[in-house]
């Protein structure tokens, strides 16, 4: 494991066998900005959003908490207090630190993230975050506690919002845990019909009722095979791509859109407790 000093200080993961390195940012949001194995990226990054601190950041794994997707009207009421959350929350936008680090049992590195006063302004809970990253192999594996520091209970969700590198969708294979999804704005549940059509404009699908904890999406120019599993506490599974745009983003969530309004599969953790959730990746050439 090495580091590198600068503005947007990398944190390298690497694992010598497997010829795998994975970079962590901290200061930008806790991101994993890039992944090889075999020198093949895993993962697609606008690195014109990445310079500027001002935008979202669009590649790598985004970290998404309190809420995954967008709120109506990016507002939610709580205890009849009505707060303003931007779509995704802020966990992505806000610089994390690094609380340990180690080489043993594979590559790790745990960064963390506590409430302040910006945080408390549109989510009223004092929390800490400690989300650990291990590289073992072709495996990334993400580790995330959430723990209450707050003397009420704790509603959250939280996810990843990983951008795949792809060159050609067109050769793209998924095998995923549902049939049913919604489109978003559309509440509907609507029957998917086993490919998608990479000519729209936009895929953005949410979908649920998933049976089982694992997807699988083949890339056969690359010979690539990506693995996401991930815990039960994940109840929906995001497809998203752009006309044009060399990347597709397949999203393990906690709880659906809106979830902070709804109650629905929220997460809850009891004041000085702490929730934890697993999502692993894993990237096999050949």
């Amino acid at each position: 494991m090495s580091t590198k000093v600068g503005q947007n200080q990398p944190y390298i993961l690497s694992d010598e066998p497997t010829k795998s390195l994975v970079v962590v940012v901290p200061e930008r949001g806790g991101i994993v900005t890039d992944w090889r194995t075999q020198d093949q990226k895993i993962f697609y990054m606008d690195q014109e959003r990445f310079a500027d601190p001002t935008l979202s950041v669009r590649g790598g794994i985004p970290l998404l908490f309190p809420i995954c997707g967008n709120l109506l009207e990016d507002t939610y009421t709580l205890d009849g207090e009505t707060y303003k959350l931007k779509q995704h929350g802020f966990a992505r936008t806000l610089p994390w630190e690094v609380k340990q680090q180690s080489a043993e049992d594979g590559a790790s590195i745990t960064l963390s993230l506590r409430s302040n006063k910006q945080t408390l302004a549109v989510y009223p809970f004092n929390f800490e975050l400690n989300y650990t990253y291990i590289l073992r192999g072709n495996t990334l594996e993400m580790r995330y506690a959430h723990t209450n520091l707050s003397q009420k209970t704790m509603p959250f969700s939280t996810g990843i919002h990983p951008y795949f590198a792809v060159s050609d969708k067109s050769q793209l294979e998924f095998d995923l845990p549902s049939n049913e999804y919604k489109q978003k704005g559309d509440l509907t549940v609507k029957t998917f019909p086993g490919v998608f059509d990479f000519n729209s404009e936009e895929i953005d699908w949410a979908f649920v009722n998933l049976s089982k904890q694992s997807a699988i999406v083949t890339d056969k120019s690359r010979n690539l095979k990506l693995t996401i599993n991930y815990d039960s506490n994940y109840s929906t599974l995001v497809f998203w791509t752009v006309k044009g745009k060399d990347f597709y983003c397949l999203e393990p969530w906690t709880a659906p859109r809106n979830a902070m309004n709804t109650g629905e599969n929220l997460l809850i953790a009891e004041p000085g407790k702490t929730v934890e959730t697993v999502i692993s990746i894993t990237a096999e050439l050949g």
